[in-house]
């Protein structure tokens, strides 16, 4: 099975940016579709982001499209989360998610996937 674990995360203000990366271990990270989720306090998981394992295609939560880029390189085993103008409702825990490859093409449900990290903190201060 694979290991995940996601760094990159910290307080920015408003407007800012950060990157976030998924270092993958224990098996090669092109077997899996990864995904990217967030939970605020007192708030249920939410979709983020979801790229293939090749990368050709990648799908995106309402909240974020045109802000956040998922990106991957599986011959660093890692995935990326780029985020551009952050807001304050951006604040949460994000997660890491991997689900063996294979149809259908956009998985949204944190449910389907079956690997976690533990998750990287991000608070963006207004």
């Amino acid at each position: 099975q694979v290991q995940l674990e996601e760094s990159g995360g910290g307080l920015v203000q408003a407007g800012g940016s950060l990157r976030l990366s998924c270092a993958a271990s224990g098996r090669t990270l092109s077997m899996y579709d990864m995904a990217w989720f967030r939970q605020a306090p007192g708030k249920e998981r939410e979709f983020v982001a979801q790229i293939r394992w090749s990368g050709d295609s990648t799908y995106y939560g309402d909240s974020v499209k045109g802000r956040f880029t998922i990106s991957r390189d599986n011959a660093k085993n890692t995935v990326y989360l780029q985020m551009n103008s952050l807001k304050p409702e951006d604040t949460a825990v994000y997660y890491c998610a991997a689900r063996t490859r294979g149809p259908p093409l956009r998985v949204a449900s944190s449910g389907q996937y079956d690997y976690w990290g533990q998750g990287t903190q991000v608070t963006v201060s207004s």
